[in-house]
């Protein structure tokens, strides 16, 4: 999960190249004072308890797996030796086999985001339900046994940040700001982490995994890197999911660069075919991207001020997304991606998701001029995914904890330093390039406009071979950000990662 601004995108995500999504701010006096609490002296926090354990089992992939599930923390230190943080963790592992079985460290994004959506959404061996028409923050947060989780093939470690779940700093808001939320901070304390779990669980000697969604996905070729390079830790593989891999490329509503148009039209291509009812596959997608990086671009860049040109770009635009040729031609043929979310369903009194397009809630004011409403799918789901994991941790774990649980932090958000001139495409390049038998994927959702897919296929089609076919592998699957709440999308994201640990 990456958190879309509720009021300006670019301001959170580091122009991601989305419209503003929210005339209302969310209510931040939970979050200051949280942060608050965290940042009071040592002396004044409630000391985390010790590492708890339960058993538990589930049915995955139709067999049952028998685990253990733990939540501990893990003390982040200072050059000093003094402890400045506290990273809380879930892990689930399957005994009897030891080192001998692989483990995979899994981060979301944000950043701010916990990793429950990947823990109870994704791959963890219980989930919770969200993400499908009809759901509400007032269901109850019952979990159930996933049968799309990844645990039958490997250990699974859920890391949150620092200000994310439970983690806590214990300096003050200027000294964690330096010490956490920065991009090379943060690739340095979790890189650190991820290192003292194995020391501490003797899995130095294990075949180590990352995965991480949205801005997670682009910590985790940064993490791979640091691991390999840093710390000695070599990473057999990685997964991003929905990755937010070049900031650059993902421009404002204005850009100049037809980056952003390209990477957003097919994607809302996507959420037109699939109200359509067509298949979301390479047989209804390959002719937009061909279009897409040809006969559009070429319009595109013709500009205006060629009639021909963008009356051409229009009406194929119109097409592609369903939108009305009027509007579209007003706009020039560059429709941005709040336009598109509020008027695909304008007769209907309905808003789509940036997350998903098809994902819907009713527009709170309809006759406004200006869009006044939070994204429908970001604010549904935290509270069944809050309330589970809470329930989880500290009543089934009993890992008692009295403090809030952070799944989305917008104060964390707000104070990271953005600083894109790392690319993670640069680092996941020289990864790859040291280790031979790295496995890498890249798992998208059709129609997600948060992170589209269409920018990791460029990314990728400017990479070398290494001298093996595809050695990054491109997987694209029905749905949005969250791809993986649709059982089909799951199963099939789990069919291809398990063959890719070479679990199959």
């Amino acid at each position: 999960m990456r958190i879309v601004s509720l009021a300006s995108c670019v301001s959170l995500l580091v122009a991601l190249g989305a419209p503003a999504l929210a005339a209302d701010k969310p209510d931040q006096g939970d979050a200051k004072a949280a942060a608050k609490d965290a940042a009071k002296p040592d002396s004044d926090l409630t000391p985390f308890p010790a590492a708890k354990s339960i058993k538990q089992s589930a049915v995955i992939g139709g067999k049952r797996v028998d685990y253990v599930a733990t939540v501990g923390s893990i003390p982040v230190k200072d050059d000093k030796g003094k402890t400045i943080g506290e990273v809380v963790y879930t892990a689930y592992t399957v005994p009897g086999r030891g080192a001998a079985r692989p483990v995979t460290f899994a981060f979301n994004g944000g950043p701010g985001a916990a990793s429950v959506f990947l823990n109870l959404g994704a791959i963890g061996p219980k989930k919770v339900q969200f993400g499908a028409a009809g759901d509400a923050p007032s269901d109850p947060a019952i979990l159930h046994d996933n049968a799309n989780s990844w645990l039958d093939f490997t250990d699974l470690v859920f890391i949150d940040p620092i200000g994310t779940g439970f983690s806590r700093t214990r300096v003050d808001k200027e000294a964690t700001k330096k010490a956490f939320f920065t991009a090379d901070t943060d690739i340095h304390y979790l890189s650190r982490v991820v290192y003292d779990w194995l020391l501490q669980n003797n899995r130095m000697t294990s075949r180590k995994y990352l995965t991480g969604e949205s801005y997670g996905g682009y910590r985790v070729p940064r993490l791979a890197y640091y691991l390999q390079t840093e710390l000695g830790v070599g990473i057999s593989g990685m997964t991003m999911v929905s990755p937010y891999l070049d900031p650059p490329a993902i421009g404002e509503d204005d850009a100049l660069s037809p980056l952003p148009w390209m990477i957003n039209l097919t994607a809302m291509a996507a959420g037109n075919f699939e109200r359509q009812g067509k298949p979301l596959d390479e047989t209804t997608m390959g002719p937009v991207e061909l279009y897409d990086r040809t006969q559009y671009v070429q319009d595109l860049l013709a500009g205006p001020s060629d009639k021909a040109a963008t009356d051409r770009l229009s009406a194929k635009v119109a097409e592609l997304t369903g939108l009305d040729p009027a509007l579209v031609r007003r706009m020039n043929g560059r429709v941005d991606i709040g336009t598109y979310l509020r008027e695909i369903r304008r007769s209907q009194g309905l808003i789509g998701s940036v997350y998903d397009s098809n994902y819907t809630s009713y527009d709170p004011f309809p006759g406004s001029a200006d869009a006044k409403y939070n994204d429908p799918l970001l604010t549904t789901l935290i509270a069944p995914t809050t309330s589970a994991m809470v329930d989880f941790v500290t009543n089934q774990v009993g890992w008692k904890v009295e403090a809030r649980y952070n799944t989305l932090s917008f104060e964390v958000n707000k104070d990271w330093d953005r600083d894109d001139s790392d690319s993670p495409v640069t680092d996941l390049r020289k990864a790859i390039a040291i280790d031979p038998k790295m496995v890498v994927n890249i798992v998208h959702g059709w129609n997600d406009l948060s992170c589209p897919y269409f920018g990791s296929r460029l990314i990728v089609a400017q990479m070398p071979s290494y001298g093996v076919a595809e050695r990054v592998k491109l997987h694209m699957y029905p749905g949005g950000h969250m791809f993986y709440a649709r059982a089909d999308s799951g199963a099939a994201l789990r069919k291809d990662i398990m063959a890719s640990y070479g679990a199959m």
